[in-house]
């Protein structure tokens, strides 16, 4: 919702302020600049990145319309989940909780967090690592190991494309000067045209530039940005769940598991140890 709001607020500001200071919007609409400039650094994007990055930018360009941050009711229901889950494995043994791993969308636990359960990659992580805490003799020290490995697979496979959308964010500014210098080649053969034809054309050869910056700080920049603030938070929510489960697998109680798990949470979506006590006892008021 606020990516949509950027873009119009962006928008807005800057063709608003030309309006204002009286310019005519008609000369921002130069088809061949936006073919030089557009074309270019897709076709960069190309050349700079292999397929299954630029399979992972399309995927990706869509969910940043989409709230991608964690609340503090998120975590609430997260860590009362897991504490639920983990008094029911030291009442009954862990095999009692093996039903709950194997289809958490059927778990009357789990399934309580709707969050994590519409959460495919959240859900996966907890669920294999459960999975191999069941299946027994793996210390929790390799097990830590093993999560620490997943975290940095997930966050190393996503990094590429934010990487080749921030240098594609880079080579605006550049691509709109080459249309810019190629706006005035056509200037100079056209010389004889006239003034009004040739202040024509430098007024075509100078959107090149202004859009080229415009792209790369109005949009493309902001938008690796996003991703990159998306992935850190993305990997914040595993890092909590690697925490509790690593915690419980070490021996601690479900509630000290949990209290130190909401020690990894970011402050402004952390819930004090009152709110968590209070959640977890079903006194949410």
């Amino acid at each position: 919702m606020f990516v949509i709001i950027g873009v119009i607020v962006v928008t807005a500001a800057v063709i608003g302020g030309f309006v204002l200071a009286g310019g005519d919007v008609i000369l921002l609409i130069q088809p061949a600049e936006y073919v030089v400039i557009i074309g270019a650094a897709i076709g960069s994007l190309l050349i700079s990145a292999p397929v299954g990055v630029i399979k992972k930018i399309i995927k990706t360009i869509p969910s940043i319309f989409k709230s991608h941050a964690y609340s503090k009711e998120d975590y609430l229901e997260l860590l009362k989940a897991f504490n639920d889950l983990f008094l029911l494995a030291q009442r009954e043994g862990l095999l009692a909780i093996e039903k709950h791993v194997e289809s958490p969308e059927e778990s009357d636990i789990l399934s309580k967090n709707q969050k994590f359960i519409k959460n495919e990659l959240a859900k996966t992580f907890f669920c294999d690592t459960m999975k191999v805490m069941l299946s027994g003799g793996v210390p929790p020290h390799e097990l830590e190991n093993l999560i620490d490995a997943e975290i940095e697979t997930l966050e190393a496979e996503t990094k590429p494309a934010i990487n080749a959308i921030t240098k594609m964010s880079d080579a605006f500014p550049g691509l709109g000067i080459v249309a810019a210098v190629l706006g005035i080649i056509v200037t100079m053969g056209s010389i004889d045209a006239g003034a009004v034809a040739v202040g024509h054309h430098v007024a075509a050869a100078l959107v090149g530039t202004f859009l080229g910056v415009l792209l790369a700080y109005g949009f493309v920049g902001p938008l690796a940005t996003n991703m990159e603030v998306a992935l850190e938070e993305k990997m914040r929510y595993l890092e909590t769940i690697k925490t509790c489960v690593v915690a419980y697998a070490k021996g601690n109680p479900p509630i000290i598991a949990v209290e130190i798990a909401r020690r990894t949470i970011f402050t402004d979506e952390r819930p004090t140890f009152s709110e968590l006590e209070k959640y977890m006892r079903g006194k949410t008021d």
